[in-house]
């Protein structure tokens, strides 16, 4: 049985499907990480001694089959030397 998609009300009222959007941005900051991380020349081995988080874990967000919590994220990117850095910005497609 498939899960119940998710939507949010745009300022009209109207339901927006937000599945393809999530999914999009956790892909995106896989790849964000994994890029730095082999930037660092660090292994997710190194990182998981680091951040005290399983290496099973770092793994499977690296391929998209795990969403982490910002705790893990922040404590991912310290491990790296990095920080988190999360911002809104206006979409343009939005109606106003």
């Amino acid at each position: 049985m498939r899960e119940a998609m998710d939507y949010i009300l745009d300022l009209e009222g109207n339901k927006v499907l937000i599945e393809a959007e999530q999914k999009a941005m956790k892909q995106n900051l896989a790849e964000q990480y994994v890029r730095m991380r082999k930037e660092k020349k660090m292994t997710q081995e190194q990182v998981s001694q680091r951040s005290g988080i399983p290496r099973s874990n770092i793994a499977r967000f690296e391929s998209g089959r795990y969403n982490p919590s910002l705790e893990l994220m922040v404590k991912m990117a310290a491990a790296m030397g990095m920080k988190v850095q999360i911002q809104l910005v206006p979409d343009e497609n939005a109606k106003a």
